[in-house]
Formats: C-alpha cells, structure tokens, sequence
C-alpha cells in the first residue's frame, strides 16, 4: 500500500501499460478505476490470504490482483509487462532493505518459469541482473504452474514435451556453457529450486502404468496428473544437477 501511494504521488505520469493499442500512464490507470491515492486502504487492497482462501485456489490466486484488478497486478507485480518489471523490482528492493536492517530475518521469494517459451529463463534473468534484486537475506525458488493443458488448448506447443524443454533447455544450455548468456548463468547462483503449483484440489486420474505415454508422445489438451509432472521435473532436475555438479556450480532441490 505505501509502494502504491509513494508511486502514485512521484511517478503519476509515467506510462506504465497499454490498453487497447494506447500508452496508459499510472494517473489513467487509478483515473480509470475511480480511484485516488487518498481512497487506498489496506483493506481495499484485499490481498491479504485469509481462512476463506483455503482449499480455494481460486480465491488464493484472485488476492494477487490489489482491488481485486488484474492491470494493477500487471503493473506491480509482473517481471515481463510495459515497464519491464520496474515496479515490481523496486517493491522487492524495499522488501529487502527491511530485511538486510532487521538482521536476522530471511525471505525465500518465488518467481514464475511459466514453460511457455524457452525466451522466459533469459527475460528473467535480465530483468533480476539489470534492477540489481540480489540480496543476502533473499534466496529464489522458480515456481512452475502447471498449465499445459491451457497452452495446447490455445495451440502454443503440441505436446508435453514441448513445455519441459522449455524449462530445462536453457538451464542445459547455460550449464554447458556459462558464457552463452552470463546473465542466465549469474542469476542461476542465487536459485535454490522449483516449485510446482496449481490447484491440487482438481480431480484427475493419477493411474500411471507402464503403458502411460512419454512426453513427446503427451498430446492430449488434457493435463498429465500431478505425478507425471513432477516426476519429469524431478528427473531433469536430478540430471540437470549432476551436471552442474561437475562444472562446480550449485543446485537445485525440488520442493513442491
């Protein structure tokens, strides 16, 4: 909330989105929503997890959006959006100058790998490299969603393959090869692992037999069950860290 008003008040006039094909400064954006720094309230935000978000992910997920508004979630908490993540930078720098004062308090952040494109890993890489967000007190878990089944429906890959390679290839690639992108590489230093997430309370069938079909051969508009996921996650995470373990650099633990 003191992000939102202290921006509001120095930076009104800053283009931070594009609605229909037209630049939208931060003033327009609250204009657009009735909305003046004096209404904000903590309250109003209504991002605070509360008993009625349990076992609804939907409401879970909903509280990412500060009054309830999915631009205002673009704007503040997106790494890839109009500003390049400016603002979501400069919030986890705060967070971290808190942290780094207090001393002996420790925060493990979470940022998201979506699969979607293999270009993801070197997006956020840059972004974490060029706004500076290391800290002492802040180490980095990738979470991982697992919305395959909404990628192949909107035909952006064809199989499930298609979606790990995504992930691990440029972890691979930069492994084999620091030099090919340093900044992929340095960012990978201060990662300590994944995360794999979504809604667990979906009924799936979770029956996987010797005949159950490989990734490349996984084309269904159907997402696997969670244990195929994370048994795919876990194996190119367990060679993945074999092999950096040879060229001396660290790994990863996987942590759903």
């Amino acid at each position: 909330l003191r992000f939102i008003k202290k921006t509001l008040k120095n930076y009104a006039d800053e283009v931070v989105t594009l609605h229909k094909g037209n630049e939208m400064t931060l003033k327009a954006v609250f204009q657009s929503m009735n909305l003046s720094t004096y209404d904000l309230t903590v309250d109003m935000l209504d991002v605070h997890a509360d008993r009625n978000t349990f076992h609804r992910f939907d409401k879970f997920n909903a509280k990412y959006n500060p009054i309830g508004e999915s631009r205002l979630r673009e704007v503040f908490l997106k790494t890839d959006n109009y500003m390049n993540g400016k603002y979501f930078a400069r919030i986890i720098k705060e967070v971290a100058s808190d942290l780094e004062e207090s001393k002996y308090q420790n925060a493990e952040l979470r940022l998201s790998i979506y699969g979607k494109s293999p270009g993801e890993w070197v997006k956020l890489a840059k972004w974490a490299i060029d706004y500076n967000v290391y800290s002492d007190n802040v180490r980095w878990l990738i979470q991982i969603p697992r919305l395959y089944d909404i990628f192949k429906s909107n035909k952006i890959m064809n199989n499930f393959q298609e979606f790990l390679s995504n992930i691990f290839q440029p972890l691979f690639e930069v492994t084999k090869d620091p030099n090919s992108n340093a900044e992929l590489h340095k960012f990978l230093i201060h990662v300590v692992g994944f995360d794999s997430v979504d809604d667990e309370s979906k009924p799936e069938n979770p029956i996987l037999d010797p005949d159950v079909r490989t990734p490349e051969d996984w084309d269904d508009v159907e997402n696997p069950p969670y244990a195929y996921y994370l048994y795919y996650m876990y194996a190119n995470i367990t060679v993945l860290n074999q092999f950096r373990k040879e060229q001396g650099l660290n790994t990863f633990v996987l942590r759903p």
